[in-house]
């Protein structure tokens, strides 16, 4: 068990804070939205539980299950709900069958939690690193409306959705990655291994060579003398921008870099609106409060611009706002989308617009994957061709001014 500490509105718009014994953040918030508070913060106090705290972090964080056997889980659960099974039952057959050492315990702590007297949504939300706040919302949406078949049989949908994309991304980003990485094992190769050998020729001949050559036999020298500087680069680097991904400030700058970025910027932005209008109308479909369904919204879109712009469509209703105006306002949402929401908003079919919106921009985000991998193929080979010319040029220019003085 373990302390936090919250800060929060009262439905007054007092400042409140106090502290909640919970198992995690996930109940400390539901707790909180049952009293009608408006959460500001919540963090864990660490000076009570720095030592459990620092080895159940270490161990959430290399525990995660696939999105295929998350989807296996949800299609098999849902079948057996609609059949008329128990849930204890149910929980039981999927502790057996299921394959991956991740999840079959996590499946096995949840049967026992139900069997003592929790919820179901209480079981799947203390386990934050398997069930995430869209599922676990949309399961207590479930057990609220007595739907729970028809909830899991549309988590199974959304995450089918997801994988397809994931899918198709990285099956498209496979040919240039290999080509890519191909391509700098041959050139290290050829600085450490080649370049070498043609300097030992060209010295003991006495050749005069050009400055082109001159700089290329000096990164050579470079590459022999301090090949350990490459990698300590290459993983300081990651480190760093690890590090910088971690701060408020950075996070935010490379959000933005993301979107604005040629090419890639297009992408990651319908990606994030395709994404944006699924779980949406998943959430409002399932039941969930609009302004719940938001704060989640927010929380699963991947990028923070996009996320700042969700929260002020949810302070925009707090003031009895239309939620299409300031995701038009932010200039992250085009035209097509806010239009779409208002038309839905107007005639009570929100989640049936956002359906379309989603298959819409589930689409454009394919052809921006192949437009995308259409300009790397080339611009890679235009890049290997221009770098092999380069060497090729360096290494015969003494060659032919060699033979020139022998003729």
């Amino acid at each position: 068990m373990s302390t936090f500490v919250y800060t929060a509105l009262d439905t007054n718009g007092k400042t409140i804070k106090g502290k909640v014994e919970a198992e995690n953040e996930q109940l400390v918030l539901s707790k909180l939205h049952e009293q009608k508070y408006h959460i500001i913060s919540v963090t864990e106090d660490r000076s009570r539980t720095a030592k459990s705290s620092t080895s159940a972090v270490v161990t959430a964080a290399n525990k995660r299950v696939k999105l295929n056997e998350m989807v296996i889980f949800s299609r098999q659960f849902a079948t057996m709900i609609d059949a008329g099974i128990a849930i204890v039952r149910c929980l039981d057959i999927l502790e057996g069958q299921t394959k991956d050492p991740v999840l079959k315990p996590v499946i096995a702590q949840c049967k026992k939690d139900v069997k003592g007297g929790l919820s179901l949504t209480d079981a799947f939300s203390k386990h934050p690193n398997v069930f995430s706040r869209l599922y676990v919302n949309m399961v207590k949406a479930a057990e609220t409306g007595g739907i729970l078949d028809k909830i899991l049989e549309r988590l199974s949908g959304f995450l089918e959705s997801e994988q397809e994309i994931r899918g198709k991304i990285k099956s498209a980003m496979v040919y240039p990655i290999l080509v890519l990485s191909f391509a700098v094992i041959m050139v290290i190769a050829l600085f450490i291994f080649v370049l070498p050998k043609f300097k030992e020729i060209f010295d003991s001949m006495g050749v005069e060579m050009p400055f082109a050559t001159k700089a290329l036999f000096a990164m050579s020298d470079l590459s022999v003398k301090f090949w350990y500087v490459l990698p300590i680069i290459v993983v300081g680097g990651g480190f760093a921008y690890k590090w910088y991904c971690g701060t408020d400030n950075g996070a935010w700058q490379i959000d933005t870099l993301k979107l604005k970025f040629p090419v890639i910027g297009e992408l990651v932005q319908k990606m994030a609106i395709s994404r944006f209008s699924r779980t949406f109308a998943t959430l409002i479909a399932s039941g969930v409060p609009m302004m719940r369904s938001l704060e989640i919204v927010g929380e699963t879109s991947g990028n923070r611009v996009i996320a700042h712009a969700i929260d002020n469509a949810r302070n925009a209703i707090r003031e009895g706002q239309k939620i299409n105006a300031p995701l038009a306002a932010s200039g992250l949402f085009p035209a097509m989308v806010t239009h779409m929401i208002d038309i839905g908003e107007e005639t009570g079919r929100l989640s049936e617009m956002l359906s379309k919106v989603s298959d819409f921009y589930d689409q454009e985000v394919d052809n921006a994957v192949k437009s995308l991998t259409s300009m790397i193929e080339p611009c890679l080979i235009v890049m290997m061709g221009g770098l092999v010319g380069f060497i090729a040029i360096s290494i015969m220019a003494p060659i032919f001014k060699l033979i020139s003085s022998v003729g």
